[in-house]
C-alpha cells in the first residue's frame, strides 16, 4: 500500500489518468469532478484502513484499538464498493497512498504511546470533516447518478465514524 520513494504520486497520476481520458472523450467538468471525488474518496478510504491497522497495534487502550478495527473494516467494505464502481465507469483509481496521505502515515507511524493516540484521533477527526462535506455534497451533486448513490450510502456512516472519532478525540485530549 506504500508507494516507493521514487514513485509517482498514485493519487495525482490517477487523477491525471482520469483527465486525460475525460479529455480525449470530451466530457463536462462535472464528470470531472465526478472522478476527482471518486479518487480523493479512494485514497482518503485507504489511508483510513492503513492508520486503522497502525491503531490495532499502536493504540494504548483497547477503545482506541477498536476504533481502528472499524476503521479497517467498515473502510475496507466501502473500497471494494469504490473500486467496483471506478471499473464500471472507466475510472483510474490510485493503487497506493498518495504523497499527502503517505506523510500522515508516517508521521502516525513515528509516534507512540498517548501522543499516537491523540494524533490518531485528530486525524480520524479531521479527516473524516473533510469526508463527510465531500459525500454530502456529492449525494446531491454527482453528475453520475451511481457516483451520487454511492456518495449518498456512505455520507451517514462517515457522520457516524467523525462523531465516535470527536467522542473518542475529546476522551484523549486531556490524557498526559
Amino acid at each position: 500500500m506504500l508507494p516507493d520513494a521514487g514513485q509517482k504520486d498514485p493519487v495525482a497520476e490517477a487523477q491525471f489518468q482520469n483527465e486525460k481520458r475525460i479529455g480525449d472523450e470530451n466530457v463536462t467538468e462535472k464528470q470531472e469532478r465526478d472522478a476527482e471525488f471518486v479518487v480523493k474518496a479512494a485514497s482518503d478510504g485507504m489511508l483510513e484502513v492503513e492508520l486503522g491497522k497502525l491503531a490495532q497495534q499502536k493504540g494504548t487502550t483497547p477503545t482506541i484499538k477498536a476504533f481502528g478495527q472499524h476503521m479497517v473494516e467498515q473502510h475496507a467494505e466501502a473500497n471494494t464498493a469504490l473500486k467496483a464502481l471506478a471499473d464500471r465507469k472507466g475510472l483510474v483509481l490510485p493503487a497506493s497512498l498518495g504523497q499527502e496521505q503517505q506523510e500522515t502515515y508516517s508521521q502516525l507511524a513515528g509516534l507512540t504511546g498517548t501522543q499516537f493516540d491523540k494524533q490518531y484521533m485528530a486525524a480520524m477527526v479531521k479527516d473524516h470533516k473533510s469526508d463527510v462535506d465531500d459525500f454530502e455534497d456529492m449525494s446531491e451533486e454527482a453528475y453520475d447518478g451511481d457516483i451520487r448513490g454511492f456518495a449518498a450510502k456512505y455520507a451517514p456512516v462517515l457522520k457516524e465514524h467523525l462523531e465516535k472519532a470527536e467522542e473518542l478525540n475529546e476522551q484523549v485530549e486531556d490524557l498526559p
